[in-house]
């Protein structure tokens, strides 16, 4: 059974930085894919970031391209999320995902969720 533990949410002000961690609990973790999504009341989880299991590949929702930058440590089997420039409509909840195969921007493409860490950014 494939554990996601998410970290690193919190309360910032506009236009400072977090890092949320993902910590896979097994190793095989290492050779999927990861992403980040984030889901704010009321509205769907939607794409964030994602991320190939060797690392090669990156994609970023246009919303946050420029801003924040995913990355992870395969040999720690963790990845993370650094948000930079945050902005009052990135509040939220972020989820990390895993996944097998499929579209890196699809939520049902990803097998495995952790709980969600909430990032609130005020004004």
């Amino acid at each position: 059974q494939v554990q996601l533990v998410e970290s690193g949410g919190g309360l910032v002000q506009a236009g400072g930085s977090l890092r949320l961690s993902c910590a896979a609990s097994v190793r095989a973790v290492s050779m999927y894919g990861m992403g980040w999504f984030r889901q704010a009341p009321g509205k769907e989880r939607e794409f964030v970031a994602a991320i190939s299991w060797r690392g090669g590949r990156t994609t970023y929702a246009d919303s946050v391209k420029g801003r924040f930058s995913i990355s992870r440590d395969n040999v720690k089997n963790t990845g993370y999320l650094q948000m930079n420039s945050l902005k009052v409509e990135d509040t939220a909840v972020y989820y990390c995902g895993s996944r097998s195969g499929g579209d890196d921007t699809d939520r049902y493409s990803y097998d495995y969720w952790g709980q969600g860490t909430q990032v609130t950014v005020s004004s």
